[in-house]
């Protein structure tokens, strides 16, 4: 049967026989010669490379080839199966195929995307990770099939278009039509090349690199262009070049570095090489907070980090996708850290990243679905599923873990070694293994079994006795490990000691120790004092869950807000949350904790955080019976946290965002209505058009505002992103006619835009709501088994789009006992595909979960 799907052995193979080595690739995109110009493209490609004897295929997605030659003879065309076109009977030497192809521009974010704004102008950009470059031009589709990529686009004439090499103006070919020739690349994976184009608003800058200065650019939709603060995007930029090009000891390996913020994007950002696509949310039409100014700056560094990361240096396949996902988001914390030290910028990234990010990858690394850092990633459709958790923030956290072991200054000369041997080239763990070990003179080997090849958390508890002075005379640590995952590693681990002073909760004692095995002792605390708290992983070097001794605890319940530190502030918000989730303290006590920690608390990650935590003990993990009263002791709470608020601050604005999120009683949603008409409101608290939106779709779903009232703040709001805002709070009315429109729109509808689809999808299950939901974990079902069976349309819709409607639409105010026992049935005795399989999986282990915890909100 035909697929779409690559295999590990299958690209093994084709690289035991032939070896790319360049593509001229020419798209046109006017329209011309296509009947649907909507719909369609034109792409002719160009490509050298060399064989052995022996028979391979090409890789290419399109509706149609037209044309098909090898060394000038043409190719048979009855073989193209829709996805592989072979190249049969190759005799040793080097060869040229040519393919003209009618392609087809993407709605779903893969491959050519093409978007229309309410404007009526048009935008392309393409999205070629892990495997869709062949829905543009024909490829050997694998990373280690590295070549040059030459592009020539032909466009209309008033339109910006870039490349992976620097941009070049447009020669007129015929009326309104330009020909942009770029220059040829250095050799890259299929994936990293790019195509952007459109009637973009552009702001045209530099960088300045090592070996000189380089044409940087800035852009996004017309639409946007009020918003987009390029000057503080290219501030970000110089500073993460200026850290990366000094640490790494190897310059920035490609001609120019251009921005585009594109529209519908799937994820946050995509890394092609100098052309870096991000999703344009991160052009902010609304006051954010500095938090979300950190978090696009952390993105803009994490791709940036990429181009040595994955662009000059390439896993072999994408068992070692983590060579660059794991690489990049250490390096973007790294740098950030840097930058704020240089820069007094005031951030504090690795203790951001503890509050969010790793967050992440505790959760991902308790799924029944985990898997080890270096994954075993046989075909396509397995990768696919592995951007997650424990490939990105998991991975940067035990990197973080390696550099506590060997320095940072050994670990930054063995990636330099590691680039400069390698560079524009492809490798594996043991490569970079090599390096590493070279520079710190230490074998890393056990480190690679325990912390790259294994899964799931190690949880560490001190184990200790104290005298009636209250010193220790004996302190352990004591490691275990989940039953499904065994493993017991080697942590790098600090352990704080803090008590109480005048000026809070003071760090007096401080120990850094290796834990091995079950237990470890630690006679460098035997006759200290007891203080207060003992806190573990303070300092946040390794990866493990903690948990306190009940004295400790009950310090840290009474005076979080005296816990001066940042970084424990965070290691004690992800240890409750984490015992919360465990069923090991009730989910009011986390509230409690949110409630009296969070007017104090500075990084206003943990803010975030931690107030979405409260909002989820009081809601799905919280027995249906108790969930109006603690939501009202929540509301009650953030009230009193929003009046306390310092006016204009971020803590405001977050405080106000999740009151809103919460309202569920008539005084609360009275109160937020009458935001929206200048009533009441907070001072200083600006409510702009996204503070109006997040009301309007709190409204919506306790049925306070309908049709009209959506309407009326879309006319208020009439672009694009409104239209976006208005389908998520449609689909959140909670009436049986909505949700059918919602329903159907989301799983019968191939043509609504992508970013379009996952606000209704998000915007469709509402606690609260279960009278009208009943009749959708049935829907869900039916839903389930036409993804397995490619039914429905589904054959034809993207991965993205699925995971989309299976994450948010699984009925998860409906679960029961009984429900995700007939999931579960469904999982053991259906045919479920791998994607249907995987999700399902981890959405029913988070409902089991609740459950759990629900029974321990009950006491």
């Amino acid at each position: 049967m035909a697929t779409a799907n690559i295999t590990r052995e299958e690209a093994a193979a084709r690289s035991e026989l032939v070896k790319a080595k360049a593509y001229r690739v020419t798209v046109d995109v006017t329209g011309d010669g296509v009947e649907d110009k909507e719909h369609n493209f034109l792409s002719r490609t160009e490509f050298d490379f060399a064989s052995k004897s022996g028979t391979t295929h090409l890789d290419v997605i399109a509706d149609e080839i037209r044309l098909a030659t090898l060394d000038g003879v043409a190719l048979p065309l009855e073989g193209y199966d829709g996805y592989r076109l072979p190249l049969p009977n190759l005799t040793e030497g080097d060869h040229t195929v040519v393919v003209e192809a009618t392609g087809r521009f993407s709605h779903t974010g893969e491959g050519l995307h093409r978007f229309v704004d309410t404007d009526g102008k048009v935008y392309l950009y393409s999205q070629f990770e892990t495997a869709d470059a062949r829905r543009m031009y024909a490829t050997f589709e694998q990373p280690d099939q590295k070549a040059t990529f030459q592009l020539t686009v032909l466009a209309p004439a008033h339109w910006a278009v870039f490349s992976n090499s620097p941009s070049v103006a447009g020669v007129p070919v015929r009326d309104g039509v330009a020909r942009f020739e770029f220059a040829p690349t250095p050799v890259m994976s299929t994936y990293i090349t790019a195509l952007v184009a459109g009637e973009y608003h552009v702001v045209k800058g530099e960088i300045t690199s090592v070996k000189g200065v380089l044409p940087a650019s800035v852009a996004c939709r017309a639409a946007m262009a009020e918003f987009l603060d390029a000057e503080n995007i290219l501030t970000t930029t110089q500073r993460g070049f200026e850290v990366f090009e000094t640490a790494f000891g190897v310059p920035y390996a490609f001609d120019s570095y251009d921005q585009i913020f594109v529209p519908e994007f799937n994820f946050g950002a995509m890394e092609n090489a100098g052309c870096v696509t991000f999703r344009d949310q991160y052009v902010f039409r609304s006051r954010v907070t500095a938090r979300e100014l950190e978090a696009r700056d952390n993105t803009i560094l994490h791709e940036l980090a990429h181009m040595w990361f994955g662009d000059m240096v390439t896993m072999r396949w994408w068992d070692d996708l983590w060579l660059n996902e794991s690489f990049a988001e250490w390096a973007s914390h790294f740098a950030a850290d840097e930058i704020a030290r240089r820069h007094a910028t005031g951030a504090h990234p690795w203790v951001s990243f503890s509050n969010e990010r790793k967050g992440w990858a505790y959760l991902q690394d308790q799924l029944s679905t985990t898997h080890p850092i270096a994954a075993d990633m046989s075909d396509l459709e397995k990768v696919e599923q592995n951007f997650d958790g424990i490939t990105y923030a998991k991975g940067a956290s035990v990197l973080k873990l390696l550099v506590s072991f060997v320095g940072i200054d050994a670990f930054l000369t063995g990636v330099g070694q590691y680039f400069t041997k390698h560079a524009f080239g492809n490798t594996t763990l043991s490569d970079l293994l090599t390096e590493l070990q070279a520079a710190s003179g230490k074998d890393l080997s056990w480190f690679a079994s325990q912390w790259l090849a294994t899964s799931g958390v190690n949880t560490l508890r001190a184990e200790f006795e104290v005298d009636e002075k209250g010193t220790f005379t004996r302190f352990a640590i004591v490691q275990s490990a989940p039953e499904a995952h065994p493993t017991l590693r080697t942590h790098r681990l600090g352990i704080g000691i803090y008590a109480a002073r005048e000026t809070g909760l003071e760090r007096i004692d401080y120990v850094e120790i290796d834990v091995r095995g079950e237990r470890t002792e630690v006679p460098e605390l035997v006759g200290h004092a007891r203080g207060d708290v003992v806190l573990l992983n303070d300092g946040d070097l390794t990866f493990a869950k903690v948990r306190l001794d009940d004295a400790s605890r009950a310090a840290l319940v009474n005076h979080i807000n005296q816990l001066r530190d940042p970084l424990a502030r965070a290691i004690t918000w992800s240890l409750f949350w984490d015992s919360v989730r465990d069923a090991e303290v009730a989910p009011q006590e986390l509230v409690s904790l949110a409630l009296a920690g969070v007017g104090s608390e500075q990084d206003m990650a943990a803010v975030t955080t931690v107030l979405t935590q409260a909002a989820a003990c009081s809601n799905r993990f919280t027995a249906p019976e108790l969930r109006e009263q603690a939501g009202a002791r929540l509301v009650a709470g953030l009230a009193g946290l929003l009046k306390d608020a310092e006016p204009g601050s971020d803590a405001q604005l977050i405080i106000a965002k999740t009151l809103i999120s919460t309202s569920r009683s008539a005084d609360a949603l009275e109160l937020i209505k009458g935001w929206l008409s200048g009533e009441e409101v907070p001072t200083d608290l600006a409510v702009d058009t996204d503070l109006r939106w997040r009301i309007v779709a709190a409204l919506a779903r306790a049925g306070v505002f309908g049709e009209e009232e959506i309407a009326a703040e879309l006319e208020r709001d009439n672009t694009n992103s409104g239209a976006e805002h208005a389908a998520g709070a449609r689909a959140g009315m909670p009436t049986a006619q909505a949700k059918t429109a919602a329903w159907q729109r989301a799983t019968a509808d191939p043509d609504v835009p992508n970013e379009t689809h996952r606000s209704i999808a998000s915007g469709f299950m509402h606690y609260g709501q279960e009278e009208v939901l009943a009749p959708y974990v049935d829907a869900y079902a039916d839903l389930l088994n036409a993804i397995s069976q490619r039914k429905d349309g589904w054959d034809a819709r993207g991965y993205a789009a699925i995971d989309t409607v299976l994450r948010w639409l699984f009925p998860e105010p409906l679960v029961t006992a009984e429900v995700t026992a007939r999931f579960r049935r469904y999982l053991a005795e259906g045919e479920p595909s791998e994607q249907v399989r995987r999700l399902l999986s981890e959405r029913l282990d988070e409902a089991e979960r609740s459950l759990r915890v629900q029974e321990r909100s009950r006491g």
